[in-house]
């Protein structure tokens, strides 16, 4: 468990006044891998700081999963930000991808901390700018580039997240986050590896 000088290292980026302030009204969360963080249609009871590890953000649609964004160390969740302001239900799904460990800061405390601590804001407006990128990108992805360059692009970036190759991820999982199903990914990967770009092994996939 991160004790208070990790965590004020963690969060320096905030400003000493800030990051204290956020440590003692918050609490400290550790999770394995895969678990569900937050879910469509449930009220946002608090607000996730990654410190260590790797959350997911997607909506899902009959049964089909589609991949928003990830929430790396010292990032938050700007949808879940705003779902805590305005106490909307949350309209997305987040699950840990790796073992993780999250500072959750009680969601009835954000608006105080607004008022307070300008800066606090700027967290979140900068969280606005990349996640408004990212999804910029996923929609680019989703109508002007063909499955085989999305597949090939999204092991490259999950590689360089997970700080791993080859990536240790089934079929099922990358159907799920490209919002496709495992037979297409699977004849994807078979081109791909045609093309001397991947080596497929049982349990993963070396990008080359």
């Amino acid at each position: 468990m991160a004790n208070n000088i990790e965590l004020q290292k963690r969060l320096q980026y905030l400003g000493k006044e800030l990051s204290s302030k956020i440590i003692e009204i918050s609490s400290v969360h550790e999770t394995d891998k895969g678990v569900e963080i937050l879910k469509e249609g449930q009220y946002v009871k608090s607000i996730p700081i990654v410190i260590s590890g790797l959350l997911k953000v997607f909506t899902r649609h009959d049964d089909r999963e589609l991949l928003l964004y990830y929430i790396q160390p010292s990032e938050s969740c700007i949808m879940s930000f705003s779902a805590s302001l305005s106490n909307d239900k949350s309209t997305i799904y987040a699950h840990t991808i790796e073992k993780s460990v999250l500072l959750l800061i009680p969601s009835e405390k954000i608006s105080s901390l607004t008022t307070l601590f300008p800066e606090f804001n700027n967290l979140f407006h900068q969280q606005f700018k990349v996640r408004y990128n990212d999804l910029l990108e996923t929609i680019n992805q989703l109508i002007f580039t063909n499955l085989d360059q999305r597949l090939y692009n999204f092991l490259k970036e999950t590689s360089k997240l997970k700080n791993e190759n080859p990536v240790k991820i089934s079929h099922r999982e990358i159907a799920n986050e490209l919002g496709t199903v495992r037979e297409v990914i699977s004849r994807t990967m078979k081109k791909l590896e045609k093309e001397n770009k991947i080596i497929q092994t049982p349990d993963s996939i070396k990008i080359l």
